[in-house]
């Protein structure tokens, strides 16, 4: 009864505010064209809605407008002469609001012979030749069993393993979850997660809200010179504005969490977007009697405000709040809780940017801050500490990028940026083998400047070079420069090859300094990577790729006292003492780790077009390898050999739709647990140090979609259920205090079925 009244009160609400009209028409679809490197906007610009009569030009200010669309989804093709073609698929016209979509084209440098001009359903990144994928919201969104989170999206692209299905570790190319980049509207994030684990970069689910990203754009190896201090993969998340037409919002009851999404008008030249979310998994932990719920809050803000024609301001912040509590009201409650970590945090997004335009380039500026204030503790059976870190991680980011067209060949990009972090601990540790009781405060300051040039010749070949340089004062070597180079060269109309190779650098996570001055004495980690791809498009809207890849490691942190121990092999989880608190690197530690990886990747994708079916095949042949102090080489904690995916899905009509998702990857290895084990690595038998491999895990994931569409609300539902078939993919045995020996060996979540429900107004 509750809902049915919440409903009723957006519908009346609704009507007050039917969605924009003007001269008796519905405006349904508008937007801005610029072009991709200047961002300077494009006139004479041709919108057409395929399947349809309708359409636009832009204007001066590169501005379209489109109006009474059917509700539905549209495929909307843009054409401009020294411009390629694209079409942006999954593009939803609703009654409640218009539909916006802003779009940049790349020039079409002049060729020596013609070819055929297609428009292109899969519009390349201008500043990186290979492993770049780009994902729209809708596609995030309807991805069965990813709970609506963008990093779960992105774990289906090839190369990205998965340990586990309730966590967001990327884990890409035989790679730590510590190595990925986050990026949110030009502001670095150290983690995008909730309950992040400290100096990595996983969690269970992002605080990221989906109803506001306008893209994706996702990089998993050859990244150009902008990008530094990670070595495996870019996360670039780009966020819309407001409406602008009138206040409007979503009241969303999902498989996880509850919300609401406010966004509309802030001036006559500016647009807000707010949203609250608070999960409910503490209500369904407690009627299941578990011994520790954990719930968290998160809330984003972003303002936008065009100070004129060629310059605008913006403002986000982002914060989510953390928090575990357990309920030991027995013996059993008490031995259940001290094998969990407590992880409670706090965590803060915010930063202020600035765009100016100017003729054939553009300039943006970033001031940034990001806060992570950690409190993770771990007790015994008779609730005696046994770990406590409580920690702040502070960093102020300032960035400055200029991008310029010298002509309709080339263009230079250059940029530097600056941080200043503090950071503050008090950690101590009661574990066999290592005491710890320290309270480092460290000021650290990091800078970087790069330079990227990219010229296309009259043949048709792009080549890219940059250069860059990074500084860290937390460590004895502070500075470290490094290349890039890639090239792509079009076979024909329809197929090109590509190459990449350079040098990457990523700095020592700031808890790897804290607890052994000693520690300073590492080295930033280097990776040599090197990315060959050949690629096709079959038609319009489906495209086959096949990549390649080599990764050389260098200089990886790893520990003095376990030499079995590289630190690469941590932060996929959530820590504590069955991992011996490996991940917060409190080892004393040197540079001595080394490793490669490399391997196969073919990706088929189908976009959403005329043919209503849409969806992506991918596999990944993989090999990790790290070799430790003790000099063996070993797998990865991550070495998932094979990795099969397919997902996708089928649209019944404008209000029904079906999807479905497989994920097959071979077992992971791992040591067994003995009592002659090392008590302080959680009883793990050192000698069989990941000889040993799980079963191949496996599941498929369904979900059913219905829009119900009404004059001045719409309704969204769904039914989720992943794991259809009730496969309990195997985690590793732990050690078990009581019986002194392995526990049984935990399963993974069996069938779990959801709803989500979803009123816009």
């Amino acid at each position: 009864m509750a809902g049915a009244a919440v409903l009723v009160v957006i519908a009346s609400y609704g009507r007050g505010y039917a969605q924009q009209e003007e001269g008796g028409r519905r405006l349904s679809l508008a937007g801005t064209i610029t072009d991709n490197v200047t961002q300077e906007p494009l006139a004479g610009v041709t919108v057409l809605v395929q399947g349809t009569r309708q359409g636009a030009v832009s204007d001066a200010r590169g501005a379209y407008r489109i109006y009474d669309l059917p509700p539905g989804s549209y495929q909307i093709r843009f054409s401009s002469v020294g411009y390629e073609p694209v079409v942006k698929t999954d593009v939803v016209v609703t009654t409640v609001r218009p539909a916006t979509l802003d779009v940049g084209l790349i020039v079409r440098p002049a060729k020596n012979d013609e070819v055929v001009i297609r428009p292109d359903y899969f519009q390349r990144s201008p500043d990186a030749v290979t492993s770049v994928q780009t994902l729209g919201s809708e596609e995030i969104r309807r991805l069965p069993g990813g709970f609506e989170d963008v990093v779960r999206a992105v774990s289906t692209l090839p190369g990205v393993a998965q340990v586990a299905n309730g966590r967001n570790d990327l884990l890409v190319r035989g790679g730590a979850p510590s190595e990925n980049l986050f990026i949110i509207d030009n502001i670095e994030s150290p983690n995008i997660n909730h309950f992040g684990t400290q100096g990595s970069g996983g969690g269970p689910l992002s605080f990221v809200n989906l109803d506001f990203i306008s893209t994706t754009t996702f990089s998993t190896g050859g990244f150009g010179a902008k990008y530094g201090d990670r070595i495996s993969s870019v996360l670039d998340i780009d966020l819309r504005d407001g409406r602008e037409d009138r206040l409007g919002g979503k009241l969303t009851l999902s498989a996880s969490q509850f919300g609401l999404n406010l966004e509309g008008p802030a001036t006559d030249r500016g647009q807000f977007l707010f949203s609250a979310r608070r999960s409910y998994l503490d209500f369904i932990f407690k009627a299941a009697g578990f011994a520790f719920v954990p719930e968290y809050w998160d809330f984003l803000g972003k303002a936008t405000y065009d100070l004129g024609p060629s310059d605008k301001i913006s403002a986000l912040a982002i914060g989510a709040i953390d928090r575990v509590r357990q309920f030991n009201r027995d013996a059993e409650d008490r031995f259940d809780n001290s094998r969990v970590l407590d992880n409670s945090q706090d965590q803060l997004v915010a930063g202020i940017t600035w765009k100016h335009l100017f003729d054939g380039g553009y300039i943006s500026t970033t001031l940034g801050r990001t806060l992570v204030a950690f409190r993770f503790r771990q007790t015994d059976t008779l609730l005696e500490p046994i770990f406590s870190n409580v920690s702040t991680e502070d960093e102020f980011n300032l960035r400055s990028d200029m991008v310029l067209l010298l002509d309709e060949r080339s263009e230079l990009s250059f940029g530097a940026g600056g941080k200043t972090i503090g950071f503050d601990a008090a950690i101590a540790l009661r574990a066999p083998g290592m005491t710890i009781d320290a309270s480092p405060s460290r000021r650290f300051y990091k800078g970087s400047a790069y330079a990227q040039f990219a010229y296309t010749f009259g043949w048709g070949m792009r080549a890219i070079a940059g250069a860059r340089g990074d500084y860290f004062s937390g460590i004895d070597t502070t500075f470290y420069p490094s290349l890039r180079l890639a090239l792509a060269q079009p076979l024909d109309e329809l197929s090109s090859i590509s190459v990449s190779a350079g040098r990457y650098y990523q700095s020592p996570s700031y808890i790897w300094l804290a607890a052994n001055d000693a520690n300073r004495a590492l080295k930033s980690i280097g990776a040599d990577v090197v990315v060959l791809g050949i690629d096709r498009t079959l038609r319009e809207d489906l495209r086959v790729s096949v990549e390649g890849y080599y990764k050389r490691y260098s200089d990886y942190p790893a520990s003095l006292t376990r030499e079995f121990l590289v630190l690469a092999n941590t932060g996929a989880g959530y820590g504590g003492a069955d991992e011996g608190f490996a991940s917060f690197g409190l080892d004393p530690l040197v540079s001595g780790g080394r490793a490669r990886a490399y391997g196969v990747e073919l990706l088929m994708q189908k976009k959403l077009s005329d043919i209503r079916a849409y969806g992506v095949v991918s596999l990944s042949l993989n090999r990790s390898l790290f070799t430790a102090l003790d000099g063996v080489e070993r797998p990865s904690n991550f070495d998932q050999q094979v990795i099969f995916n397919l997902s996708g899905g089928y649209q019944f009509s404008e209000d029904w739709e079906l999807g479905m998702k497989f994920r097959y990857a071979s077992g992971r290895p791992y040591t067994p647990v003995a009592a002659t084990g090392d008590p302080g690595f959680g009883y793990l038998v050192v000698s069989q140090y990941n000889t040993l491999r799980l079963p191949a895990s496996h599941a498929l994931d369904l979900r059913l979609d219905r829009r119900w569409p009404f004059p001045s609300w719409n309704l969204i539902t769904y039914v989720d259920v992943q794991n259809i078939y009730n496969r309990k993919n195997p985690n590793p045995p732990r050690w078990d205090a009581r019986l002194q020996g392995p526990g049984e060996s935990d399963t993974q979540i069996g069938i779990l079925p959801s709803i989500g429900i979803s009123a816009e107004f």
